[in-house]
C-alpha cells in the first residue's frame, strides 16, 4: 500500500504544536503551546489562529465535543478553556493549584473530563460548570491521556504508575497493572472493536485492554520508537506517532504494524488525529502540521 504524507508549516517559529483533533466538517483543530494559540487547518493547508485569553497558559491537549466546541488544557495557567467556532473563549480555573492538566475528553451529558498531571487527580467539568475532583490512591501516578470507552466510563494511562485507571461518572475507580515493568503509558484513545488502545513510550509497544480489564501488548518493530500519542482509523486500525523513531505507525486487525517515515529529520511528531475523509493528521513539534493518506 503507497502513502503520501504533506507537511504544512506555521508562521510563527518555535510554535510548539502539540494536541490534534479532527472534526466532522473536515477541518483540524491543534494547540500552540510556546506561542499561546489554538488554530485551525482546513483541507487545503489554510490555518486560522485563535489567541488565548490568558498569556503563557501552554495549551497542550484538546478535543472536540459533540457541540462543536474546542475543549483544551491550560497546563501553565491551571485552567480548562473552551473555545467556540465562532472564536469565543470561556476559561476554567481549577481549585487547587498544582493541578498541572493534560489530557482531555468529552464523557456522559457533555461534561468534559480531564487528567492533572502533578495534582494526581482526575477532573471532570459538568455542563452547569462545576468542577469535580477525584483522587489517585498511588502518589505520583502522573495520569496522562483520557477517554471515553465504549462501556461509558473514563480510561486514562498512568504514566508512572505503569497502570490503565478506569473511573464511572461517579468517580469509581480501578486500575489495572501492565504486564510490562516501566512501561510508562501516555495515550489512549477507544478502538472501533470496543476495546482501548495504548501506547507504551518506555516499553517500546501498542498495548490493547478490553472493558474487562484483559491486556495485550504487540512489539513496535523499530527500537526506541518512544510511542507518543494513538487514535483510531477506519475499520480497527489504529494509528500512532512514534516521538523518538521519527515515524508514524499503524496497527490493523491481524495485529500487523506498519511504519511510515516522517520526511523531516527530528520532527518530534505528538498528537494524532483521523479525518473523517480517511487523512491521518499529526502535530509536528518542529513547527509543522502533517497529513498523511494511504493509497492501493
Amino acid at each position: 500500500m503507497k502513502f503520501d504524507l504533506r507537511e504544512f508549516n506555521l508562521s510563527i517559529p518555535d510554535s510548539g504544536p502539540y494536541g490534534i483533533a479532527s472534526t466532522q466538517d473536515g477541518k483540524v483543530w491543534f494547540t500552540q503551546h510556546k506561542a499561546n494559540k489554538i488554530s485551525c487547518i482546513n483541507q487545503s493547508g489554510e490555518i486560522k489562529d485563535f489567541i488565548v485569553p490568558t498569556p503563557d497558559a501552554k495549551v497542550m491537549c484538546l478535543t472536540v465535543s459533540s457541540r462543536g466546541d474546542i475543549w483544551f488544557t491550560e497546563n501553565g495557567a491551571n485552567k480548562i478553556g473552551k473555545l467556540t467556532t465562532t472564536g469565543i473563549f470561556t476559561e476554567y480555573p481549577l481549585p487547587q493549584s498544582d493541578s498541572a492538566p493534560y489530557g482531555i475528553t468529552e464523557g456522559l451529558n457533555g461534561d468534559i473530563w480531564f487528567t492533572q498531571i502533578s495534582g494526581n487527580r482526575i477532573g471532570k467539568l459538568t455542563t452547569e460548570g462545576a468542577i469535580h475532583e477525584y483522587d489517585l490512591p498511588n502518589k505520583g501516578s502522573f495520569p496522562s491521556f483520557i477517554t471515553l470507552g465504549s462501556d461509558n466510563a473514563l480510561w486514562f494511562t498512568e504514566n508512572q504508575n505503569n497502570a490503565i485507571g478506569r473511573m464511572t461518572d461517579t468517580g469509581e475507580l480501578t486500575e489495572y497493572p501492565l504486564p510490562t515493568q516501566e512501561a510508562g503509558p501516555v495515550g489512549i484513545t477507544s478502538g472501533n472493536d470496543g476495546a482501548l488502545w495504548f501506547v507504551e513510550i518506555a516499553g517500546n509497544k501498542i498495548g490493547r485492554i478490553t472493558t474487562s480489564g484483559e491486556i495485550s501488548e504487540y512489539d513496535i518493530p523499530t527500537p526506541n520508537s518512544r510511542p507518543h500519542a494513538i487514535t483510531k482509523g477506519k475499520d480497527c486500525e489504529i494509528w500512532f506517532t512514534e516521538w523518538g523513531a521519527n515515524k508514524i505507525g499503524r496497527i490493523t486487525s491481524d495485529q500487523t504494524i506498519h511504519e511510515y517515515p516522517i520526511q523531516t529529520e527530528n520532527a518530534e511528531p505528538h498528537g494524532i488525529a483521523f479525518g473523517n475523509d480517511g487523512s491521518v493528521w499529526f502535530a509536528l513539534e518542529c513547527n509543522k502540521i502533517g497529513k498523511l493518506n494511504l493509497s492501493e
